[in-house]
């Protein structure tokens, strides 16, 4: 058994791209920066924040939300797969690429509001609706509730 699964928690670094290839189907590529908080250890040395960035690439249906909503500076919930692929450069050295091909992509907040609320995003891309479960059906639905048995 193997598992190949990534999750990053980050800031978008630029504006994705987005293309379509020759049967429609779109790709979205983006970089998405995390950090690992600098601190002084108990002997006074200190470390630095160290920010790694990662290469993220979207396809499917994930890629309309990807074009119309991520930005420069949004905060995501990334999770999807590893992938590492090689090409030869302009010189003819051998180059590797490592990339995180998203399954999924959602807003990552903090809790901070926008800056330009007119500019406000949805917090998640609709995937399916909420409905509201059933009442039980039953004598307890039907009978009367009576404030004064709260136990509070």
């Amino acid at each position: 058994m193997s598992l190949n699964k990534v999750i990053l928690i980050g800031n978008v670094g630029k504006d994705p791209t987005v293309r379509y290839i020759d049967n429609g189907r779109g790709v979205a590529n983006f970089t998405l920066a995390t950090s690992d908080r600098g601190y002084t250890t108990s002997t006074g040395t200190v470390v630095p924040e160290r920010t790694e960035w990662h290469n993220i690439v979207v396809w499917g249906n994930q890629v309309p939300f990807v074009e119309r909503w991520v930005k420069k500076g949004s905060g995501l919930y990334v999770e999807g797969k590893l992938r590492t692929r090689s090409y030869d450069d302009a010189n003819g050295i051998k180059r590797y690429v490592t990339e995180i091909y998203a399954d999924r992509v959602e807003f990552y907040s903090t809790g901070s509001r926008p800056a330009d609320s007119s500019q406000a995003t949805p917090s998640q891309p609709a995937s399916t609706p909420y409905v509201q479960p059933a009442q039980p059906a039953g004598p307890a639905a039907s009978e009367p509730s009576d404030v004064d048995d709260l136990p509070f």
